[in-house]
C-alpha cells in the first residue's frame, strides 16, 4: 500500500532521485529554461521553489542550506545575485511548466520548465487591454459616429478635386 507516500519517486532510489533534481535544479538556475519529462518537471517545481524562497534572504544560514542541496557554488551565487533579485517582490510561483507533446520514442509527456521572470518572450508582449462587454445597441451607436467621419470625407474629397481643377 501506498498510504502517505506523496511524491513520486520517478522509478529511482532516493540518493538517484536526490542526485538527479539536484543536477536539474542547477541547470534551470544556470539556464533559466530546461526541456524534460512531465513527471520530472512536476518534481523539479517542488524541490527548486523553496530553495528561490530561500534565496530572497541573502545570509550565510540561508546561502549554506541551498548549497547542501545544490552542492555548485556557481549556482548558488547565481541564484542569490540574479534570481534572487529578480523575484525579490513575487510572493511564489517563481517556475512555469510548459507541455510540448508527447517524445517520438517511448510517447514520454515532455514539457519546459523555466523561470517566470526570465522568460523575454512573456515579458516584451504587452498586457492586453481588458475588453468590456457592451449590447450591440450601443456598439451600434459607436459605430454610427464612424460612417459619418467617413461621409465627411467623401464629400470634402470632391471639393478639393475642383479646387485642383481651378
Amino acid at each position: 500500500m501506498r498510504h502517505n507516500k506523496k511524491f513520486n519517486h520517478l522509478g529511482r532510489t532516493a540518493s538517484h532521485r536526490r542526485a538527479m533534481l539536484a543536477n536539474m535544479a542547477i541547470s534551470l538556475i544556470m539556464h533559466k529554461r530546461i526541456t524534460t519529462t512531465l513527471a520530472k518537471a512536476k518534481a523539479l517545481k517542488k524541490y527548486v521553489e523553496p530553495l528561490i524562497t530561500r534565496s530572497k534572504e541573502d545570509t550565510t544560514n540561508s546561502r549554506r542550506v541551498v548549497f547542501s542541496y545544490l552542492q555548485n557554488k556557481y549556482a548558488v551565487t547565481e541564484l542569490f545575485k540574479v534570481i534572487a533579485e529578480k523575484v525579490a517582490d513575487r510572493p511564489g510561483g517563481y517556475t512555469r511548466i510548459i507541455k510540448l507533446g508527447t517524445r517520438q520514442g517511448d510517447a514520454a509527456e515532455i514539457a519546459f520548465i523555466e523561470l517566470v521572470d526570465f522568460d523575454e518572450n512573456m515579458a516584451k508582449a504587452p498586457k492586453a487591454a481588458k475588453k468590456t462587454r457592451r449590447s450591440r445597441k450601443s456598439a451600434a451607436v459607436a459605430e454610427a459616429p464612424a460612417a459619418e467621419t467617413a461621409e465627411a470625407t467623401e464629400a470634402e474629397a470632391p471639393a478639393a478635386e475642383e479646387a485642383k481643377a481651378e
